[in-house]
């Protein structure tokens, strides 16, 4: 049985949105709670931030480089000369106006919000070991009554995290689909306000005092990403997803399942090992020549955890 483990009260939130100017819930969801001058809710006092304004304003995922690839150490710490890309420099000043990433002064809690084209529900993208996240995790899976809630868990080390909620304390990427590029569904917006909502709920009892038991949750960790077919000569994609894949993001694919179907017409199969596909057919990852990922599902056995009181050491 796995000790109870203490926290410092959560009193710091940062909601992001724009990250990728395109994905237009957490645009949106941004400025509705800046509108609203949501800024204290309870015990807990709240950031907005639009993290990528010329990426916004243009709608596209990004101006120079993907912003949330740009939150490692060694990015952070780079120096910015005349040829710095945009958004590095925007990097920079967020780890300033949120972190600094590994302080004291960092927020308590980070969550940012995208979009998916690819069918995933809601997932919350957590780095390893973070009790708080995978807590708020169990919670809202608990609580949300619209969809299906997983999460995907990056076992990678807090200096090499890249994306922009490795700068808080505490980080959440809230991902959200199937949602096309540059449109804004209500269904989805709602998903996602309800899930910020119960975000905020569990800060504020976790504040309180109230304890979360522990428990098992279960997760999705990445194992491999698979690209298109390609023609040797051109690289040019030589098929597309299967529609027995297509939308079925999670379903367990196991070998001998089609994967892609050629222009000729042609099946391509999977092969190997038992794995549970996701991000498929994303369309932002044409250009990382990611068809899909590969995962396993894992079982993560959680502490309880509480607020330290005066009594703690």
């Amino acid at each position: 049985m796995m000790e109870r483990i203490s926290f410092s009260p959560l009193s710091r939130l940062a909601i992001c949105g724009g990250t990728h100017g395109n994905e237009m819930t957490g645009v949106y969801l941004v400025r509705a709670l800046q509108e609203q001058k949501v800024n204290q809710k309870g015990s807990v006092s709240i950031t907005t931030v639009l993290s990528n304004p010329p990426a916004v304003d243009a709608c596209r995922r990004y101006k120079d480089t993907d912003l949330n690839r740009c939150f490692t150490d060694d990015l952070l710490s780079a120096p910015i000369t005349d040829s710095t890309p945009y958004e590095l420099r925007r990097a920079h000043e967020l780890n300033a106006q949120l972190g600094p990433k590994g302080s004291r002064e960092a927020v308590d809690l980070l969550c940012d919000i995208h979009n998916t084209t690819a069918n995933m529900g809601i997932c919350l993208i957590i780095y390893s070991f973070d009790w708080i996240a995978l807590h708020i995790y169990k919670y809202i899976q608990s609580k949300a009554t619209s969809v299906p809630v997983r999460a995907i868990y990056l076992d990678t080390p807090s200096s090499e995290a890249y994306s922009l909620e490795s700068v808080g304390k505490h980080g959440i990427a809230i991902e959200v689909g199937p949602q096309p590029n540059g449109v804004l569904r209500a269904d989805i917006f709602n998903m996602v306000k309800e899930a910020v909502d119960l975000v905020i709920e569990w800060l504020q009892k976790f504040n309180s005092g109230s304890a979360f038991e522990g428990g098992e949750v279960e997760a999705y960790t990445t194992v491999r990403p698979v690209d298109y077919p390609r023609d040797p000569t051109t690289n040019d994609i030589t098929a597309a997803i299967h529609p027995e894949l297509q939308d079925n993001d999670f379903k367990l694919l196991r070998s001998g399942d089609p994967v892609f179907q050629s222009f000729s017409g042609e099946t391509v199969k999977h092969e190997g090992e038992d794995l549970y596909p996701m991000f498929v057919n994303e369309c932002a990852y044409y250009e990382k020549k990611i068809a899909f990922h590969l995962t396993k599902k894992i079982t993560l056995t959680l502490p309880t955890i509480s607020m330290k009181n005066d009594m703690d050491s």
